[in-house]
This record gives structure tokens, sequence and C-alpha cells, in this order.
């Protein structure tokens, strides 16, 4: 398998909590409004909530803008950031992220009749 022809998948979500350390302070609200300022501009598809953001996209555009918001966050004078992120794709169909959650949530509407 020649390593460097293997593509990356055409689109993807990123679910992504950003963490300044080291900071001396127990709130991150400053650092996150960063964050959701960097994703405004990108133009992406977003949403945050109480853990995190999640982003869709194609996959250079979101891995870039999760890099960009690591860059906002040090050029703000922290000196280090830690990102967890769980990132899916799929190649059958296209799904936004709002779709995943309307069909658990249809399914709960199911229960009720």
């Amino acid at each position: 398998m020649d390593y460097a022809s293997i593509p990356t998948p055409a689109s993807c979500y990123a679910d992504f909590c950003l963490i300044p350390v080291g900071t001396g302070s127990v709130s991150v609200a400053e650092e996150v409004a960063q964050v959701q300022r960097v994703l405004k501009a990108s133009g992406l598809k977003y949403t945050m909530h109480s853990a995190g953001t999640t982003v869709e996209g194609s996959w250079e555009d979101v891995m870039t803008v999760i890099g960009k918001a690591h860059s906002a966050v040090h050029e703000k004078g922290v000196v280090r950031v830690q990102s967890s992120m769980r990132v899916g794709s799929r190649t059958d169909k296209k799904q936004t992220a709002e779709d995943k959650v309307k069909r658990v949530e249809d399914l709960l509407n199911q229960d009720s009749k």
C-alpha cells in the first residue's frame, strides 16, 4: 500500500473540547469565546454545547479550523492548549450532526405514541 496515496475522507464532523492549560483561572469562558469567534469566521457549520463544540465540513477545513482555534488561544497568551476530539466520517450518505440528533429524537417521539 502506498501510504502517500491514501486520501482523507471528503467530509467529517468533529466534536472537540479545547482546554487552555496553566492560565491560573478555573474559568475558560474567555478562551471558549475566542474559539467561537474563529469558528464563526470560518463559515463552517458548528454547534457549541456545554462540554465543547461540534464542527462540520471537509476534512481539511475541519482540521484547519481546530488548528486555528489553538493558535487564536495561544495568541491570547495561553502557552499550552490541549484538545480532546472525536471525529466521524461516512461514505454511504451525507448526514449532518443535526440529522443525527433528529433521528434519535424521532425514535423517542415514537415512544410516546
